[in-house]
């Protein structure tokens, strides 16, 4: 077991120690926001056919040199074609055949009139303008061509892909698998948001925040509960929990104190132990095992310090994990709007909102940064990373971001 590292060093041993998610077959209708797990090749031309994409008249461009609304040029009408019908007479010169938008364009046609700049009576079509051959046509392939590579392995399918997919009679896709994440609370503090609140107790908010981030990340998060600071009953409910999940996400009980029990019980339920505490602030109580070949990231019951544990190194973790390249972090460098008057020994992760003005991002940091404060959460786009042994930080100074928005949710 590892001590004390560097948060890029825990990085890597999670991803060196842990094999990403396998693959499974689902029908597009299923595969919304997936991620795909091989390239797509079009099977078919689309459009299939050259088609219509005005209501008109199919005809040769040559026939309407002389059109004008003074003197229009009269065609015989020979079919009639709606989308859905293919045309069975060739257009000749003088002739023109009536289409529908989305329609199969008639052999011997170059062009489509549009119907509004026509007159028709008795069999026959009056041209009031001069068209070019092309003119409101939709060639066969013009969109995709049949071979083409439309859709690449690790694309995150979102609305388009999925019409994409439809468009050429695709029903199913190889995606990769999402990970099913079960997350436990542990301490005899913690009291379900459902009860009354009794005295030297405080609700389980670490549940929620936890759970919907890593919802928001695309993951299928679990929420197991709370366990009691019991060493057997916490390994009874571990060992069920990842019988049934990918990863196991445990809160609290990672400390040096008294009740924090979760090191030991890694190892009473048989779990490796990859290294405990990463050299940052807020979130340095970090506990990584495995078990069975499984990953148990045990983080913080402080609710910013496990935030900003599962923003760092979680969501590293899961990117690679599940595939999702879109988790990967952002990393910018940023204007600072306000000071910190703190000195930073250890490496300092502050929160704060970024804002782009032109070429430049700005930052404003929040007002509280105690592991403890969940507020200061909600309006915090992006984590700023102060190295160890960086003086207090002056209005104006730049300083190195994290950028914590994500992408294909």
């Amino acid at each position: 077991m590892k001590t004390k590292i560097s948060l890029e060093e825990a990085q890597t041993m999670l991803k060196s120690c842990f094999k990403p998610t396998g693959t499974e077959r689902v029908s597009i209708f299923n595969a919304h926001q997936r991620v795909l797990a091989q390239d797509i090749l079009a099977p078919i031309d689309q459009p299939p056919f050259d088609r219509s994409p005005v209501d008109g008249y199919a005809m040769k461009a040559s026939d309407s040199t002389e059109a004008g609304k003074e003197h229009p040029v009269k065609l015989q009408l020979i079919e009639e074609v709606c989308a859905g019908q293919f045309p069975e007479k060739e257009v000749a010169e003088k002739t023109a055949c009536r289409i529908m938008t989305g329609a199969p364009i008639p052999r011997g046609a170059d062009c489509v009139i549009r119907q509004e700049e026509t007159s028709e009576n008795n069999g026959y079509v009056e041209i009031h303008m001069q068209l070019l051959a092309g003119e409101n046509y939709c060639y066969q392939g013009e969109d995709i061509k049949k071979g083409e590579h439309i859709l690449k392995k690790d694309d995150i399918l979102n609305y388009a892909g999925i019409g994409i997919l439809a468009s050429m009679g695709i029903t199913e896709v190889l995606v990769y698998k999402i990970p099913k994440v079960a997350v436990l609370s542990t301490g005899d503090e913690l009291t379900p948001i459902d009860e009354k609140l009794q005295p030297g107790k405080i609700y389980n908010s670490n549940l929620f925040t936890i759970g919907m981030r890593l919802k928001e990340f695309g993951m299928e998060p679990v929420i197991v509960g709370n366990v009691a600071d019991h060493i057997e009953e916490s390994c009874l409910i571990i060992k069920e929990e990842l019988a049934k999940a990918d990863i196991l996400i445990t809160i609290g009980g990672v400390s040096v104190g008294k009740k924090d029990l979760v090191k030991e019980i890694m190892k009473e339920v048989g779990a490796d132990i990859l290294f405990w505490k990463v050299n940052m602030k807020p979130g340095t109580p970090v506990l990584a095992s495995s078990w069975k070949g499984k990953p148990i990231l045990s983080l913080s019951g402080n609710p910013a310090a496990a935030s900003i544990s599962l923003e760092l190194l979680v969501r590293d973790f899961l990117a690679y994990y599940a595939h999702r390249h879109d988790l990967e972090l952002e990393k910018s460098e940023a204007i600072l709007e306000n000071s910190f008057a703190k000195e930073s020994k250890r490496r300092r992760i502050l929160r704060g909102r970024v804002v782009k003005r032109g070429k430049d991002e700005f930052i404003e940091l929040v007002d509280k940064h105690s592991p403890g404060v969940l507020s200061s959460l909600y309006r915090c786009n992006c984590l700023v990373d102060v190295p160890a042994g960086t003086p207090a930080l002056d209005k104006g100074q730049s300083v190195t971001v994290y950028k914590l928005q994500t992408t294909g949710s």
